[in-house]
């Protein structure tokens, strides 16, 4: 019988969503985070339940046969990428046969298509969130990623792989200038300290670059040195904009209560199949500008001839699917919760000269009431990682439109939704993944349903 803090060898038989290897005990099923198939490893059994059992790797003893030496020098001890020991190949195989497995659970008679490769594994990331911290406890400054399985101690990742150089740059420019402050780093223990994050944002397209540095307002610091260090950086980019957001939420999150512009302007320009965007310090936008590309351009090959009809993008956020459907489409409304992300879509369908988007700011739970009175021919659901509202999925099938496309990046939350559209009238017709985020355990999938 199996008891919790036991230590056991077990060999991973399999794989499941996300990054969860599974061994056998007694027949028992363990679930081991971060454990890949094929390896033998030590666990400890840190979870015991009548319905769960879960463990933790203490050591790896036999290696996967699909384990390359790993591509990152930081993998191990960075908390960001799974898969730097996997190759490429071998990652799309994994995401690939994952999604498969838990649409197969729910869905019979379907067409799954092979999973579309990032356009680039490596320096795909246009956006990063720095966070501060030290290496180890009372250790020295450090600006990057969390450790692995560690919420306090931070690794300064400036060999990153999935980021390009001018990132690197940055960060080392920045954590230089502050290790001579003695400015101490947020603890949430205690909430006292001064640095909290540092965010960077570069388009793809145009090589903007966005540098904003968060702070709580619990010190004075002279930040045009800063400015100078970044602004005289030999960048194959160019800074747009130095921006300093003042935040003193308890929580270990990036939130504005003030943000002063430092230098420059308070935006950068991506473009994404022949529209522009303009996105600002907290505009959610992929983090993968060519990814995108092609998870859109599957988004609107699953839409099939658009022309003339009316859409709905609901979960809009900055109104990207919506402006790359508008035009071609009669009219696409969509619906946001976000505020900002809704203002920015709007400001992007002028700066593109699309006239027939027409954007809402709220939940789609309570606002697509007010849109009973039309009839959409398409409707495009992106929602967040916990996929539909139970309440809004019924008042979505109750538009009874003729083709719905789900875009999700949580499978068993689309696994889940999937159910209750089949029940109501609807086919799965076919489904793809698409890989936006290479050498994570994540995966964006695009599904076509047609009402019966």
């Amino acid at each position: 019988m199996v008891k919790k803090n036991d230590e056991l060898e077990v060999y991973i038989d399999h794989m499941l969503f996300p990054n969860i290897g599974v061994a056998y005990v007694d027949d028992s099923k363990v679930k081991i985070k971060g454990a890949l198939k094929g390896q033998k490893v030590k666990i400890r059994i840190s979870k015991k339940r009548s319905d769960k059992i879960e463990g933790k790797v203490l050591e790896i003893i036999e290696p996967s046969p699909l384990e390359i030496e790993k591509q990152c020098e930081h993998f191990g001890a960075c908390g960001g990428c799974a898969y730097q020991n996997l190759s490429y190949e071998s990652q799309l195989k994994l995401k690939e046969s994952q999604v498969k497995e838990i649409i197969d659970e729910v869905v019979e008679d379907y067409e799954f298509l092979p999973i579309v490769e990032s356009p680039s594994p490596i320096n795909y990331r246009n956006k990063m969130e720095f966070s501060f911290g030290d290496i180890e406890r009372d250790g020295e400054l450090a600006l990057g990623m969390h450790k692995k399985g560690s919420f306090y101690e931070v690794v300064t990742v400036n060999g990153c792989q999935i980021i390009d150089e001018d990132f690197k740059k940055v960060l080392l420019a920045t954590l230089d200038f502050f290790k001579g402050k003695g400015v101490t780093f947020y603890k949430t223990r205690n909430h006292e300290g001064y640095l909290r994050h540092l965010v960077v944002r570069k388009a793809h397209a145009t090589g903007e670059m966005l540098v904003n540095f968060v702070s709580t307002t619990q010190n004075e610091v002279d930040l045009t040195p800063l400015v100078e260090s970044l602004t005289s950086l030999k960048l194959d980019g160019k800074i747009n904009g130095i921006l300093h957001t003042l935040n003193d939420t308890l929580s270990d999150v990036v939130k504005s209560d003030e943000t002063r512009l430092l230098y420059g302007t308070d935006s950068i320009t991506e473009s994404l199949l022949g529209l522009n965007f303009k996105i600002s310090p907290f505009s959610f936008f992929q983090t993968n500008s060519k990814g995108a590309e092609v998870l859109y351009s599957v988004v609107r090959d699953f839409a099939g001839d658009i022309k003339g009809k009316e859409i709905f993008d609901l979960y809009s956020g900055t109104g990207t699917i919506a402006q790359i459907m508008a035009p071609v489409a009669s009219k696409v409304t969509g619906i946001e919760i976000v505020e900002e992300a809704v203002e920015a879509a709007k400001e992007n369908a002028k700066l593109n000269g699309l006239d027939n988007c027409h954007f809402i700011a709220g939940d789609v739970l309570k606002e697509i009431e007010n849109l009973k009175g039309n009839k959409p021919d398409v409707i495009i659901l992106d929602p967040p990682r916990e996929g539909i509202h139970p309440k809004a999925i019924h008042k979505i099938i109750n538009f009874k439109c003729k083709e719905i496309v789900y875009v999700s990046c949580k499978p068993t939350s689309l696994a889940r939704d999937l159910v209750v559209l089949q029940e109501r009238g609807y086919k799965v017709e076919k489904v793809q993944c698409v890989d936006m985020f290479p050498y994570t355990a994540h995966v964006e999938t695009v599904c076509l349903l047609k009402k019966k």
